[in-house]
């Protein structure tokens, strides 16, 4: 006797149907732009979404260079990190950040892996990030549709 009607499906690497999608960063806020782009790397906006699989798609972000910060988080908002050596905490600022080179790409990964959960996958996840300061982009041969970021939750 069959009385379930409906059964649970995970994915797994080989039922899963990535795609290649292109958002634009232009005057988009970088906090919730970062948080709509990882959960389309971990597939959170599919009905068969599977927590421990990567069935998420690659992102491509364009015109990073372009996104915003509101209030002064420019220059207030501190990143630390530590060499490892006495006296080696180094800290940084979105600004001075965005100053170096890849300075866009370099922000915007870190925003990304923070909203990642913290393990394997997220490295294997980041890996289907593709960030680039201009509107210029060298993926046009995996045929990329372009979707606006505003319409996700």
């Amino acid at each position: 006797m069959d009385t379930l009607s409906y059964k649970t499906i995970s994915a797994n690497k080989a039922t899963v149907k990535k795609e290649w999608v292109v958002v634009d960063a232009t005057d988009q806020v970088l906090g919730r732009l970062g948080s709509k782009v990882a959960k389309l790397l971990r597939g959170k906006y599919k009905p068969n979404f599977t927590p421990h699989v990567d069935c998420g798609d690659n992102v491509i972000i364009i015109n990073a260079d372009k996104v915003k910060l509101t209030g002064k988080k420019w220059t207030d908002r501190v990143y630390l990190r530590y060499t490892g050596y006495p006296g080696g905490q180094r800290e940084m600022t979105p600004a001075k950040l965005m100053a170096r080179p890849n300075g866009a790409d370099k922000l915007m990964r870190k925003v990304v892996k923070g909203m990642l959960p913290k393990n394997r996958l997220a490295s294997h996840l980041m890996g289907n990030l593709y960030v680039y300061a201009g509107s210029e982009h060298k993926h046009e041969a995996q045929n990329p549709k372009m979707i606006d970021i505003n319409l996700y939750k």
